[in-house]
């Protein structure tokens, strides 16, 4: 008979002993008789580890498909995907072993197979799986046919022989690289599931289960967990501390990896003086940690080499070349530019990858490497010359020149790039996104040769940074540019690194690093003849001493900055420096020459159309309206800063605004409108982890409250306003918090307390020069003493 024979037709019945089995196949008639249960050990099913830890919900879903009497009906097929080395076959043998237990789920038993699908030299196709579940199953060798086609008809009538006499079986299918490793050896009943295991996503229409790395709490609990079952609950290295932070840290090394933890428990099982922290100092190695996760037969590059294996050139290519990118993760168009291939064909291979789980994907459209397998896929072997330093040139241009791009949207005094980019939102959208990488390219560009990419990233995201208030960020690129500069003697690069790198550290509050790095640049373009870049240095200066009570020097550092920006036709330099000088003549009281100051900044960020410029200085304005008791004025000015840095999605500007505009409805008597825009301010500042300005706005709240009576709100208030600026070493703002403490615990009669506060706060107005504010509360002092 040929291989298109019809369908075998066969009889069966329960017999005692086994499954009677009767069919006609190749023109044949065969009559065997079946094993009534196929235990593990007829069809090589591995024994269940004795440590399993941190799979229980994937082991609850997939008995929930195995269960014959579960939600909606057995489950088919069960495909669990994931990388080389998770744990998918484990997590199956454990969950068919523990299926195997519960009465009446398989009755007939389970078979078990491994494909060997990423393994060139031991690879099964699915007749060969077919010949060796029948022959395990005792179909004679003379009663198997040679074609796929029959084998998996024969296969089928085996199966039905099984469920018509309610010997459900259980079928593992592990191991398997491709859908026509599978297909065949599904059963047609539906009743009989199926659980599957593969490096990729197989289209087998079964239900996917992707399985990912373990929790920092589960790879712990491995590692211990392997060490106990090996060496006993007694083990000295289980108890000690210092031991305890060295198995977090081999946790990491391994990147949660089951496999990889695997081997680490091993080696700490193998040798009993073998201390974790020494092991953790040999694999923090990134070039020897892979050859370190090796143990006799069992290595984690193994595995990842038979991934490898399995791609084609172009998969390979692209493989070998996304650790390039320094960031944790790269978006396709990114990919694109790194291996110099079309969008729509680096989609394509990024898909392949990501249903070989070599790579996944975070959020849509953006891609990583699991830490272990980036290792593997950087140590691969280039397939031409300079392969890879000529991908990182594509990659760090294709960063600097979208950078740039982006930075249009940001610059009020050019003309934005919308080729790139149509709008700021859509400019911002991608600076956020690419953030990391954007600093990591800056950072590492360096050590490969590329000092251009640096300095231009380092200028480039000084708007974005800013705006976002990265500032940390911004300080490590503005020195990571100054020392190329200073190390390629260009003094004027030096200069505008200076002042970029003075700019930071004012918003980060390190005013004395900031007063001598913006007086270095300053210096350094006066001696330039660049005028331009000293007005820039004069203004961070003028900020920086303002910060710092020094009042005069700020006022004539932001004079001088104002005059050269005047006489250079910069209107927007001119702007920024008009709002210094207004913020230095606001504290020494000069409050109509602040108001005029603000006013013409105000002005000139609207007539270049810089938006968020012209909302900062509406703030600005508003707070020294309100210093002359121009309260309406001054809510007008601050409710048109919040609606602008709102529009703009500035957040923090807009917690900046709320809280200006609730110091303004408070003066003006508006007392709960005013408690509402504090506690937005707050709010803004706690999400931002902007620290200072949220204990500045605890302690206006706190007066607010106070004032509607709600005495033990405000004590709340100004307390957390007080530690917090403590905690900050801001001793002049702590004072103020001090000083308003024991205003609110006076009210409530709290008189010992209130002495106690104000003695503090004129020891901290001492210390930080402000006599007025010392005299002041030394009289409420004497006062209350009287």
């Amino acid at each position: 008979m040929s291989a298109s024979s019809p369908d075998p037709v066969e009889v069966s019945n329960r017999i005692t002993g086994g499954v009677f089995f009767s069919a006609v196949v190749m023109g044949r008639d065969i009559q065997v008789t079946l094993p009534a249960e196929i235990r593990p050990a007829l069809t090589g099913l591995p024994r269940p580890a004795a440590v399993f830890t941190g799979r229980s919900k994937q082991v609850d879903v997939l008995l929930r498909g195995l269960a014959p009497d579960g939600v909606g009906g057995p489950l088919l097929v069960s495909a669990v995907a994931g990388m080389g080395g998770v744990g998918k076959t484990e997590l199956v043998v454990q969950t068919a072993h523990r299926a195997l237990n519960e009465p009446g789920w398989f009755p007939g038993g389970v078979l078990f197979v491994d494909m060997f699908g990423y393994d060139p030299d031991r690879r099964l196709s699915a007749a060969d799986a077919l010949l060796g579940w029948l022959q395990a199953l005792g179909i004679p060798g003379e009663h198997i046919p040679a074609s796929e086609q029959d084998r998996a008809r024969l296969w089928r009538s085996v199966l039905d022989a099984y469920t018509s006499q309610d010997r459900r079986l259980l079928l593992i299918v592990d191991n398997a690289a491709t859908e026509d490793q599978v297909t065949p050896l599904l059963p047609a009943d539906p009743t009989i599931p199926v659980l599957v295991t593969s490096r990729h996503t197989l289209d087998i229409d079964a239900r996917l289960h992707d399985l990912n790395v373990l929790d920092s709490d589960a790879a712990v609990a491995l590692i211990r967990e392997v060490i106990a079952q090996r060496r006993g609950a007694d083990d000295p290295r289980l108890q000690a501390p210092d031991q305890q932070r060295a198995m977090t840290e081999l946790a990491e090394l391994s990147a949660g990896l089951p496999l990889a933890l695997r081997v680490v428990a091993a080696l700490l099982a193998d040798r009993p003086r073998l201390q974790p922290a020494a092991l953790a100092d040999r694999l923090r190695d990134e070039q020897a940690r892979l050859d370190g996760l090796s143990r006799q037969e069992v290595a984690v590059a193994a595995a990842f080499d038979l991934s490898y294996q399995h791609l084609t050139d172009d998969q390979a290519l692209l493989y070998r070349l996304l650790p390039v990118n320094p960031g944790t993760g790269i978006a396709t168009d990114s990919t694109a530019a790194l291996i110099d291939l079309p969008v729509d064909r680096v989609a394509v291979l990024l898909e392949d990858l990501h249903r070989a789980h070599l790579v996944d994907e975070p959020t849509v459209d953006r891609w990583r490497m699991h830490d272990l397998v980036r290792l593997h896929a950087a140590d691969q072997p280039a397939s031409r010359p300079a392969e890879t330093s000529t991908a990182r040139h594509r990659l760090f241009t294709h960063y600097l020149h979208t950078t740039q791009a982006a930075n249009t949207h940001l610059t009020p005094i050019i003309p934005a790039d919308t080729t790139r980019f149509p709008s700021r939102q859509d400019a911002l959208r991608w600076l956020d996104a690419e953030h990391d990488n954007l600093i990591s390219v800056c950072t590492s560009a360096p050590t490969h040769g590329l000092p251009d990419i640096t300095t231009g990233l380092a200028f480039g995201l000084g708007n974005f940074l800013y705006f976002r208030r990265h500032f940390t960020d911004w300080i490590t690129i503005a020195i990571t540019a100054l020392g190329i500069y200073r190390q390629a003697g260009d003094r004027h690069g030096e200069g505008a690194a200076l002042n970029t790198l003075g700019i930071a550290l004012v918003e980060l509050r390190q005013f004395d690093e900031a007063i001598t790095t913006a007086t270095t640049a300053r210096n350094i373009h006066h001696q330039l003849h660049d005028p331009h870049g000293e007005a820039i240095a004069c203004n961070t200066l003028g900020h920086a001493l303002a910060e710092v009570r020094r009042f005069d020097e700020a006022i004539k550092a932001a004079t001088t900055a104002r005059n050269i920006h005047h006489q250079l036709h910069n209107q927007h330099g001119e702007a920024i420096a008009w709002n210094t000088l207004g913020l230095a003549l606001r504290q020494v009281r000069r409050f109509d020459e602040a108001i005029t100051a603000h006013t013409n900044a105000r002005d000139i960020h609207h007539q270049l159309g810089d938006r968020h410029g012209e909302g900062k200085m509406w703030s600005n304005l508003g707070i020294v309206l309100a210093e002359v008791h121009r309260f309406e004025e001054a809510i007008t000015a601050h409710t048109n800063a919040r609606d602008i840095l709102q529009q703009l999605g500035d957040r923090h500007g807009e917690g900046q605004a709320w809280n200006n505009l609730g110091l303004a409805l408070w003066q003006a008597g508006r007392f709960d409108e005013a408690i509402t825009a504090h506690t937005n301010a707050r709010d803004i500042y706690h999400q931002f982890g902007d620290r200072h300005r949220e204990g500045q706005v605890w302690m206006n709240l706190g007066a607010v409250l106070a004032e509607v009576n709600r005495f033990e709100e405000a004590i709340t208030a100004h307390t957390n306003a007080r530690d917090i600026l403590q905690q900050l070493g801001d001793r002049h703002g702590e004072g103020q918090a001090w000083g308003n403490l024991g205003s609110t615990l006076q009210q409530v009669c709290r008189f010992d307390e209130a002495r106690t506060c104000w003695e503090q706060a004129i020891e901290a107005f001492i210390e930080t020069d402000d006599a007025e504010r010392a005299t002041l509360f030394r009289t409420v002092l004497d006062e209350l003493e009287s």
